[in-house]
């Protein structure tokens, strides 16, 4: 899309093409994101079972104040497409709320930063072991040094995205993998002339990725001619505090439906070890594969957020309408492909993770086994909440989402999932409906809140 001309009002074909040119690179960079994660388990391991629960209890910590304030950020991305929409290229207004977004990224940083390190009295309050608490704590005290790097770095992915580069989003992850892969493998084990630090090692690594991924940001958007038109760098110093006031208030929601939504299934989890290790396994296992099969859907959520915004700010409801749908119906069909392969191939996926023929695992597979049918029932749901949330940020429709998924998550949601499996022989499976009820709820309000967005006065005509 030209950002130099103003918006017209695609076919219902043209707006899945460029629905689909967005989300997909936003998808893979978010899949690749995993990898990454991935990467650092599997050199951990390498150390041992104690490292690799100490990092597991820090990342616990850690991953939810980063994906909460990536979320309280990312309020930038509908804000630059509203005034790209509006009156393209508005150069000057997009670099101000960029630039907010970029400051808000180093205060809320520093903040999360401060959380993170209360991580030690939280283990202690939990009951955690001493020795695990105290590698947990070498790896937490420097990890947490990545945080504002990757807040900084997702702000600018939020941009080039927005301009219509998220190739630079899968890209720039791709590259990262490599440098994440090959700093583990140096600072853990002391190898390519590096010091060996073991667990710590691998927090080094983190840092090394996020300052190179950020440092790829940058340098794409210098040599990118459509981006350094907007010299986002330029006055970094200089504030703008209504707009910078208008990020927070629009991405407070969103970062506290984060921490709702990720709050349920880490209660769930301390929920499934109230039953047994090869249950807690099990959950864990088929919970992985739910979660990667929703990267998909959660950048088409992001692109929604994108397209809806372009849209909104042009005052097209039509746009808006066709934005909107499209993505849902994207979505949700992929969403339909996952949902069948977990029914028709469950033990084929499993083997992404485990061996489901090693005697070792066979209590584990069972549980999974039990737990990825419920799943591929709540794929659809999940999908469709994503899509719907990222939607309506388009519209910078977040408190009452916000208040949609604390309600839907921690009402029927943890309500379902301790009745039944606490009060029932259903055990992990009655976790799981509870899950799937939580989602289920969300997924109808958020609908039914996008369907009635012009009698809810959210559109703008």
């Amino acid at each position: 899309m030209q950002q130099d001309r103003s918006l017209e009002t695609p076919g219902w074909g043209q707006e899945l093409r460029a629905t689909l040119g967005l989300a997909g690179p936003l998808a893979a960079a978010n899949l690749l994101q995993m990898l990454t994660y991935a990467i650092d388990v599997i050199f951990i391991a390498r150390l041992g079972d104690e490292q690799l629960a100490g990092s597991a209890l820090a990342v616990s910590l850690f991953g939810l104040v980063l994906w909460a304030l990536t979320g309280l950020t990312g309020a930038v991305a509908p804000l630059i497409a509203e005034e790209l929409g509006a009156r393209a290229p508005a150069l000057r207004a997009v670099r101000r709320a960029v630039r907010m977004a970029l400051w808000l990224a180093v205060i809320a940083g520093a903040a999360g930063m401060g959380l993170c390190l209360l991580l030690d009295p939280i283990m202690q309050v939990s009951g955690q072991q001493p020795g695990i608490r105290a590698l947990a704590n070498s790896y937490n005290v420097v990890i947490v040094f990545s945080m504002i790097p990757m807040l900084l770095a997702a702000v600018l992915r939020n941009f080039v995205s927005a301009l219509g580069r998220p190739i630079f989003a899968t890209a720039i992850t791709g590259a990262g993998i490599f440098v994440n892969g090959l700093a583990n493998y140096a600072f853990i084990f002391g190898e390519l002339g590096a010091p060996r630090l073991g667990l710590p090692g691998a927090a080094v690594a983190t840092i090394i990725t996020a300052l190179f991924t950020l440092a790829a940001y940058v340098a794409a958007i210098r040599l990118d001619r459509r981006l350094h038109r907007y010299h986002v760098f330029g006055r970094i110093w200089a504030p703008d505090w209504a707009r910078f006031r208008e990020i927070v208030v629009i991405g407070t929601p969103i970062a506290l439906t984060i921490t709702a939504e990720a709050g349920i299934f880490g209660a769930a989890a301390f929920l499934m070890g109230r039953f047994g290790a090869a249950e807690l396994a099990g959950h864990t296992v088929a919970l992985q594969l739910a979660a990667l099969a929703f990267q998909v859907p959660f950048g088409v959520g992001q692109a929604a957020a994108i397209r809806v915004g372009y849209f909104y700010g042009a005052r097209d409801p039509v746009g808006v309408k066709r934005a909107g749908w499209v993505a849902l119906a994207i979505g949700t069909g992929f969403m339909s492909l996952t949902a069948g392969a977990m029914v028709l191939m469950p033990e084929w996926l499993l083997r992404l993770y485990v061996d489901p023929d090693a005697a070792k695992n066979a209590a584990l597979v069972a549980f999974a086994l039990q737990y990825l049918a419920l799943a591929a029932i709540f794929q659809l749901a999940d999908g469709v909440q994503a899509v719907a949330a990222g939607a309506l940020r388009g519209l910078q429709d977040t408190r009452v989402p916000m208040w949609i998924a604390i309600f839907s998550y921690w009402v029927p949601g943890i309500g379902v999932s301790i009745g039944l499996g606490f009060f029932t022989p259903l055990e992990g499976t009655g976790v799981w409906i509870g899950l799937a009820t939580g989602l289920f709820f969300a997924a109808m309000l958020l609908i039914w809140r996008w369907h009635r967005r012009d009698t809810l006065g959210l559109t703008r005509g």
